[in-house]
């Protein structure tokens, strides 16, 4: 089942970016970016992967997620801006936010400030979050997308250079990922397990 999930979610990744292209990177960005659980860790490394084959450029690549970031998390600004934190509590679960997500971005944004827009663009979990805690504290909208962009091109073009990296050395590595194939598919896995129980229990709770 989870890996049928898996499959799909790649699936949907692949088919978009190869037949939108940049636009199709920016929408995918701009999805996570909108809390809705579709990983950037494999959205730009497939897409820095075909840079080798001159499908795309890296600073290309680097600006078009760092745009999708923004226009996602302008979304999840307003919500918080405009519902605060009963808003995203409450309808949050649908989209797999719990309570202790929001606890953990708010903890980092009473801590950082405005730049926690910023530092929470170029970390896993909380850059998928940190728009929220902003919007309920009330951060300018010119600030808060400024700093969002700036740490989302940093992050997109860090993720579609290893893909670039791996594309580039493909032939010496395909034979090697080939042999832990089963592994990594039971990584993930687990991981997503994990992720999807906590999120559950937390909803339970």
């Amino acid at each position: 089942m989870f890996t049928d999930l898996i499959l799909t979610i790649t699936n949907f990744i692949t088919q978009t970016i190869n037949q939108l292209g940049y636009t199709g990177v920016a929408l995918l960005m701009a999805i996570e970016s909108a809390a809705i659980p579709l990983p950037s860790e494999i959205i730009m490394p497939f897409s820095g992967f075909l840079v080798e084959s001159g499908r795309f450029t890296l600073w290309g690549l680097s600006l078009a997620g760092a745009i999708g970031s923004v226009l996602g998390s302008v979304i999840t600004y307003a919500l918080g801006y405009y519902g605060g934190r009963p808003l995203i509590i409450k309808y949050g679960r649908f989209v797999f936010i719990s309570e202790h997500d929001l606890d953990l971005t708010e903890k980092f944004f009473r801590r950082f400030g405005k730049l926690s827009t910023f530092f929470g663009r170029i970390l896993p979990i909380v850059r998928t979050f940190i728009s929220i805690p902003a919007g309920i504290g009330k951060v300018p909208l010119g600030p808060f997308i400024f700093y969002t962009f700036i740490g989302s091109f940093i992050w997109s073009y860090f993720l579609a250079w290893l893909g670039m990296k791996l594309g580039e050395n493909w032939q010496e590595l395909e034979s090697y990922f080939r042999k832990f194939d089963a592994v990594i598919v039971i990584v993930i896995v687990i991981v997503i397990v994990w992720w999807i129980r906590r999120h559950l229990r937390d909803r339970i709770k």
